[in-house]
């Protein structure tokens, strides 16, 4: 262990994890591995807020699933107090100081371990049942749609990792668990609709849809393979795209060869504060895509759901129309 037994003046003496611990008031000592709790930002019953080890940069970082903020520890302050860069350094400096001088001068930093993480090992795939097409044709999406974004129903997946040099496996079984493939075979996300802690577990990184495309005039991008299914089911002249999740920026150089080829690139993310943040985002770096906001349900399948595919469409062209035609 080493010991911080000084008054700092400047937050880069601060200790990182010290400030993730302090201000999420963690019950436990952040020693390399991954923490999930409850928002900051929003009540909600299910954790979605991540504190994580970077590999990258080699410090802690975190990211709010469900206001869709996310970023360092000075962020996270500046976000939780509303305040400026330079005031949330001094509130982490005046913090710190403080709780050094009541912990007697000292704040312990732990040496970081290797924590690894299961990653999915294998699955194996079962038949499409009765019980699949009730709840997918909820969306309006139908077996060939499914067929055609290379959706299948797996039966169970194996997850593995590496802990004290031993070999740890997890079998996951259940009713409705979906593997996302690429066209050659490739598994790269696993869905799990009825699973609230893992709904989504990313196997690798891939641009879903991207396969899919047909070089339209007009390309949306939307926040989930289901949602871009579900548009693709309203029969529009358009192509669809979703990135890894809404709060995952599609690359830049891809970004840029669609904008240059593609007449009109549009934004259509969840109606809620991460989604909405997520488009501001992209209209920020992206000056010339355009957001497009439909005020039903939480997203556009939750909304053929609640609403049918009928009215989504009727509200939905010409919000399309208007950005089109902009």
């Amino acid at each position: 262990m080493f010991k911080t037994k000084n008054l700092v003046h400047d937050v880069k003496d601060v200790p990182v994890t010290w400030v993730f611990e302090h201000y999420c008031n963690l019950k436990e000592r952040l020693t390399g591995q991954d923490v999930k709790i409850n928002s900051l930002f929003k009540k909600e019953r299910t954790p979605s807020m991540c504190i994580y080890l970077c590999s990258k940069s080699g410090t802690y970082r975190f990211k709010d699933f469900s206001s869709g903020k996310g970023g360092s520890s000075v962020e996270l302050v500046k976000q939780l107090h509303e305040k400026q860069y330079h005031q949330a350094c001094q509130t982490i400096v005046e913090d710190y100081n403080d709780f050094v001088l009541h912990n007697n001068g000292s704040y312990d930093l732990q040496e970081f371990k290797v924590h690894s993480r299961y990653q999915v090992d294998s699955y194996s795939l079962r038949q499409w049942t009765s019980r699949d097409a009730y709840y997918w044709t909820q969306y309006n999406i139908a077996s060939s749609l499914l067929e055609h974004y290379n959706v299948r129903p797996i039966d169970q997946y194996r997850m593995m990792k590496e802990e004290d040099n031993k070999t740890l496996h997890l079998v996951i079984k259940g009713l409705y668990i979906y593997g996302y493939f690429k066209s050659d075979g490739t598994l790269y996300k696993i869905y799990q609709p009825k699973t609230q802690d893992k709904t989504f577990l990313k196997v690798q990184s891939y641009i879903q849809g991207i396969e899919q495309i047909k070089k339209k005039k007009w390309l949306v991008i939307t926040s989930s393979l289901k949602d871009l299914m579900s548009l693709k089911s309203l029969r529009l002249d358009v192509d669809v795209v979703a990135p890894d999740s809404e709060n995952t920026m599609i690359p830049m150089q891809q970004m840029e060869t669609w904008l240059e080829t593609y007449h009109k690139v549009l934004i259509l993310f969840d109606n809620d504060e991460a989604g909405i943040n997520a488009m501001i985002k992209y209209k920020e770096k992206y000056p010339k895509v355009e957001p497009i906001l439909l005020s039903m349900s939480k997203d556009l399948s939750d909304s053929i759901k609640d609403h049918g595919a009928k009215e989504v469409k009727m509200r939905l062209v010409p919000l399309l129309d208007r950005k089109i035609s902009e």
